[in-house]
């Protein structure tokens, strides 16, 4: 058989490609289970973005499923075996300080711009037009490929968990929702709250100045927060707090304001978002206002926590304080991004942990030393959940073949990598992570202005599409 050249059969699809990854983006599938419904638990927005993508597939001639409305898949090809591609079609939340629409997935530059454009609706749409590609290329495969559609990767994975209560794990796959050329191996996961406890120090006598009624930070455990607001009762000193709170912003070159509302001063400041495995390529604007309220002679309550979050997170990432840092030389450095930050007067503060750990930690022993130091400090965990790191071996046939595909279409060496972000890779024994983010190219995952470059896009689906051939075939 002649060699089939992916990137014409990609070429002949362009525009239809484009135009339905902009659909599909315009789409805004935002958790919303406030607004949820019997047949849509997670929200209306997600709901329709898995309907939209079963929908065209059952057009194009796939075996269509909805699985409980939190997930579905679209199947072709026939055989025991089956191939997976595991793709999500839910956002984290826009964010501010965007140029354009965050849901218009505007096209300037080459690029198109929307929330979820490089995670993961863009890389979805790519997986998807290379099934249709090999689809209607018509080859004889020996294994079904099947496109399994979540809509709660970005918070807790109902979908996947729920998914294979009901349905068949495919026997290897792979996830295209992280970097080229291939990530073999994911750090461990965990997400869980620290919780000040109740019997923590009673305010101070009537000395005290300034009462903290209230302090919110962050949207996601995942996301770096960029955006913190406080409320004070000042008793006196209020001008001079505005004061220091301009030089403070002026000394850092960060946004922000004070006003007066029903009595309460209102302290806001902006930071910048990013991705919480990586939480030094953000600005956690939670951490700068903890720290600039730490330095006032505020209610004994709000001064112990503020102190402790300035003192054991806003300096570094990597657990050195808290005396669990790790590192390994397949994953890296252990690290923790404080996704939330709350305090009320009444029942004190809450940070949001998501902690990532490398594939030869202890989860275990690095909780039990943790909660040591937090029962000292007065603090405890809550709401602990963990999912375990992900490897899979170089001399798979899975890994040996994705190389190949990659060496063939970029003529550049497929290096192995791993990574601290969490993909649907690691619900398979045999499940790699697979683009579409190529070498050098900035992530902008969770970040305002996200995109993906359309010349990318079609380059990634050439990809995708061969390796389904290959994964299939044989």
């Amino acid at each position: 058989m002649e060699a089939i050249n992916w990137m014409k059969e990609v070429d002949k699809r362009k525009d239809e490609l484009i135009h339905d990854t902009q659909k599909l983006l315009k789409i805004k599938s935002v958790l919303d289970e406030e607004n949820s419904t019997p047949d849509a638990p997670l929200g209306q927005g997600v709901k329709e973005a898995l309907s939209f993508m079963l929908d065209l597939g059952e057009k194009d001639g796939f075996k269509a499923k909805n699985v409980e409305n939190v997930a579905g898949h679209l199947e072709f090809g026939e055989g025991e075996e089956l191939v997976g591609i595991l793709c999500h079609v839910d956002v984290v939340p826009e964010g501010d300080g965007w140029t354009s629409d965050p849901f218009g997935a505007e096209i300037r530059d080459g690029k198109i711009f929307s929330r979820g454009a490089i995670d993961d609706k863009g890389p979805t749409m790519a997986a998807y037009y290379a099934m249709k590609i090999v689809k209607e290329l018509g080859f004889p495969l020996k294994k079904r490929v099947r496109m399994i559609i979540g809509t709660d990767e970005e918070s807790n994975w109902r979908c996947v968990d729920t998914y294979f209560k009901y349905e068949e794990m495919p026997s290897m796959g792979f996830a295209p929702d992280a970097d080229f050329p291939i990530i073999y191996a994911e750090k461990g996961i965990s997400d869980f709250d620290i919780v000040q406890s109740s019997e923590a120090d009673a305010n101070h006598g009537d000395d005290v100045k300034i009462e903290v009624a209230q302090f919110s930070s962050g949207r996601r455990y995942n996301m770096v927060p960029d955006f913190a607001k406080a409320g004070l009762f000042v008793h006196d000193r209020q001008t001079e707090i505005i004061q220091r709170f301009k030089e403070f912003r002026k000394q850092r070159e960060l946004e922000g304001k004070c006003y007066v509302d029903s009595g309460e001063l209102i302290i806001e400041l902006q930071g910048l978002s990013a991705h919480g495995m990586e939480p030094d390529n953000g600005v956690n604007a939670g951490f700068l206002l903890a720290e600039f309220l730490s330095q006032w002679k505020i209610d004994r309550k709000a001064q112990h926590f503020f102190t402790f979050v300035t003192k054991y997170f806003s300096k570094e990432s990597r657990g050195r304080e808290l005396g669990i840092a790790y590192s390994d030389e397949i994953t890296g450095d252990l690290t923790i991004n404080v996704g939330k930050i709350s305090y009320f007067k009444e029942r004190g503060g809450q940070l949001g942990i998501n902690l990532r750990y490398p594939v030869t930690a202890d989860m275990e022993e690095k909780k039990d030393q943790l909660e040591q130091l937090l029962k000292k400090e007065g603090f405890k965990i809550d709401n602990f959940s963990d999912s375990k790191p992900h490897h899979v071996d170089e001399t798979d046939f899975l890994v040996q073949t994705l190389k190949k595909v990659y060496e063939e279409q970029t003529g550049e060496k497929a290096e192995l990598l791993s990574i601290g972000g969490g993909t649907y890779a690691r619900s398979l024994k045999s499940g790699v992570a697979f683009g579409p983010l190529f070498p050098g190219r900035p992530d902008v995952a969770h970040q305002k202005d996200e995109y993906i470059i359309i010349d990318d896009l079609l380059k990634a689906t050439a990809i995708y599409a061969q390796a389904i051939y290959e994964l299939a075939a044989k």
